[in-house]
């Protein structure tokens, strides 16, 4: 760092620093949060509920998490599917869309007309992917978003039918944009042959990741069906969580449709948001590299609590995939998704892996709550097996949060709905300066 940067690096923290006091002083509730973590009530929704306590005589009781879509209990939902062995994320998509299940008739219809907004414009893949390929998968998904803006010939039109048209094409082209954009990466980044399969008309869109995905398109059905419900669980998660809240702020300006869902994968690039699966993967991987015996829980207990101490791994004091900003007793996506963990894990030879997940999550709460002030309890969240499953299922780690913004895009898309249906007000809420008062100097006058 040459000495100009220096100097302005240390006055751009100067002149930004804000004595944490003032914050208490003037009640401001930093990240819309109070100090036990509950977030500050800035909307309604009718799209997703996130559920964690119940009041009886007035007091709040921590319960076992909920989720529901559109007042649908997610382990019903998700019970539903399996039970009749299909897939359910084309399913959930038209429950968040249009607030109700569909009937046989208005599902097949539905996955048709996914199926014929799939395509993508022509040269787009060579234009706008191959010939500006990117390490970051997410930053290509986002121009590429906002890339085909371009192509349509009535972007700015906010009319729900039109929103919708958009919100189809744009939940149906995702997934290409992502797996296209790894396969540009690792053919110009990492020197390995360039495979681009087209998406088939009779797969779902978890079937067609994973053929277009591979070079020999195979996959058994149980992979298929853990990516099916991976999508489905992360589909939707309140109006609150930060890249569907910048839905709602993107919206409320009356912008177009691309430039709210890019700044929806912006917002979940970002690792305390969607980038938590591959800090949760990388975590494991330096647990197993410094716990010799993965039976042995004093070892593994010794190692949380240097992880907790800034002795490990990345030093942030953190133990990734354990604790969440609603839930205290259990997160319902990942008790949904550990049912179903253990026979991919069997299927793969990992069982031993997957005992040692179970034996961390165990312990986890119990070692954070011996050091550390706990306003509520804690315990594991969907991040916490993702990761794992995506490892199993060959995917490549550069695909973990893209893959988390192809499901997510389903809920960022009812929530834009949301937002210009009701005709809210433009979301601005308020900062106080706490800059003091200085006199304006002729530039002569100024210190050297």
């Amino acid at each position: 760092m040459d000495e100009n940067m220096e100097k302005w690096r240390q006055m751009a923290i100067d002149c930004n620093q804000v004595d944490r006091s003032l914050y208490e002083k003037y009640d401001v509730k930093r990240g819309l949060r109070d100090l036990d973590g509950k977030g500050v009530l800035a909307g309604l929704t009718r799209i997703g509920a996130v559920e964690s306590v119940m009041y009886q005589d007035g007091i709040a009781q921590a319960i076992p998490g909920r989720l529901k879509y559109r007042g649908v209990n997610i382990e019903d939902l998700v019970d539903g599917f399996i039970r009749e062995n299909r897939k359910g994320f084309e399913e959930t998509i038209y429950l968040l869309l249009f607030g109700q299940l569909p009937n046989a008739a208005e599902l097949e219809e539905f996955k048709m007309e996914i199926c014929r907004h799939r395509a993508l414009p022509d040269f787009f893949i060579n234009d706008m992917i191959m010939r500006s390929p990117s390490k970051d998968i997410m930053n290509v998904m986002a121009r590429s978003v906002l890339s085909l803006y371009s192509y349509d010939d009535n972007p700015d039109d906010i009319s729900i039918e039109n929103l919708l048209r958009q919100s189809i094409q744009l939940i149906s082209q995702l997934s290409l944009l992502g797996v296209y954009g790894y396969q540009a990466f690792t053919h110009y980044h990492g020197d390995n042959s360039l495979v681009i399969h087209n998406p088939r008309m009779d797969l779902s869109i978890a079937e067609n990741i994973l053929y277009m995905l591979r070079a020999d398109n195979k996959y058994t059905p149980l992979e298929a069906e853990l990516l099916d419900l991976a999508l489905v669980l992360h589909a939707e998660h309140g109006g609150g969580n930060n890249s569907t809240f910048t839905t709602h702020v993107v919206s409320s300006s009356g912008t177009d449709t691309y430039c709210a869902i890019a700044s929806a994968i912006g917002s979940l690039k970002g690792p305390r948001h969607g980038g938590a699966n591959l800090k949760v993967a990388a975590m494991f991987d330096d647990l197993k590299a410094n716990v010799s015996d993965w039976q042995d829980e004093s070892q593994i207990e010794e190692y949380l609590t240097r992880l907790l101490n800034r002795e490990a791994f990345d030093n942030q004091g953190l133990i990734y995939g354990v604790g969440h900003a609603v839930y205290s007793v259990s997160d319902p996506r990942a008790v949904i998704f550990k049912k179903y963990v253990g026979e991919l894990a069997r299927e793969k030879g990992l069982q031993e892996e997957f005992e040692l997940y179970e034996r961390v999550e165990k312990l986890a709460p119990q070692v954070i709550a011996k050091h550390r002030r706990m306003y509520k309890g804690v315990s594991i969240n969907v991040d916490f097996y993702s990761g794992f499953v995506y490892r199993m299922l060959n995917i490549p780690l550069e695909l973990y949060t893209p893959l988390f913004a192809v499901s997510r895009i389903a809920g960022w898309c009812a929530h834009r709905i949301e937002e210009i249906v009701n005709e809210g007000k433009i979301i601005r809420p308020a900062y106080r300066s706490v800059a003091q008062d200085c006199t304006y100097a002729p530039l002569h006058k100024r210190a050297k």
